[in-house]
């Protein structure tokens, strides 16, 4: 199954400094399955910046080989001295029989699936944004709650990190908030709809289409796209 995955990622440095987010893979020839991740560093600190690359690649080395809930704690291994630098991330794996994939989450970084006609946010934000728009039933319209992340890769246990599983036919997309919180949803989707043909191309537009907030900052933006997850696609 392994063999027909098709994988784009691209990432873009914002204006806050030397890049903090980071993107990876890798497929085990025992296992057979696949792993994805990206990652995004909390600031853009020397530690952190020299991190990212190191946790990705952490929970995707982990994560073909025993699952998305080890691949995803083991990253955070490499946090768990308390303090900065710390990170949030999403990690994708694939089942080796060819069924779909198993995604986990720590924090503000979003799994999306296009399965031809619709785009679905699979992850939820773990930030107080999310929270409070969830407990309101509508959006909350205040940018600044979204910084204040509860789950992160340094403090995260098996109890806070939750699962999804993913079908095995369509786009599955990883992104971090420069993606994500700096273009509107309808404007991603589009973008998808464009480009679902060839994830490369699609993963280099949602971080160059993502602008910059009203005071002329810009995150640093990263994408992944896996495709064809099923042979029988």
């Amino acid at each position: 199954m392994d063999q027909n995955l098709r994988i784009g990622m691209a990432t873009r440095e914002g204006t806050g400094g030397p890049a903090a987010d980071a993107v990876a893979t890798y497929r085990s020839a025992l296992t057979g399955r696949t792993a994805v991740a990206v990652v995004d560093g909390m600031g853009h600190a020397e530690d952190v910046v020299r991190l990212a690359p190191l946790l990705a690649e952490t929970a995707v080395r982990v994560g073909a080989m025993r699952g998305g809930l080890a691949g995803l704690l083991s990253a955070g291994l490499l946090l768990a001295d308390p303090g900065p630098p710390d990170a949030v991330g999403v990690l994708a794996v694939t089942r080796a029989d060819g069924s779909g994939a198993e995604v986990v989450w720590a924090g503000d970084c979003r799994a999306w699936h296009w399965d031809g006609v619709t785009l679905r946010q699979l992850t939820a934000d773990h930030n107080l944004a999310a929270y409070l728009s969830r407990a309101a039933g509508a959006d909350v319209p205040v940018t600044a709650l979204a910084d204040f992340v509860g789950v992160t890769l340094g403090s995260a246990v098996p109890a806070t990190v939750p699962y999804v599983s993913v079908p095995a036919s369509g786009l599955l997309l990883l992104t971090t908030d420069g993606v994500h919180d700096q273009m509107k949803t309808e404007t991603l989707e589009r973008l998808v709809r464009e480009h679902a043909d060839n994830p490369q191309v699609l993963a280099d537009a949602l971080v160059a289409t993502a602008e910059p907030d009203t005071a002329g900052y810009r995150d640093d933006a990263t994408a992944l796209i896996l495709a064809s997850m099923s042979a029988d696609r």
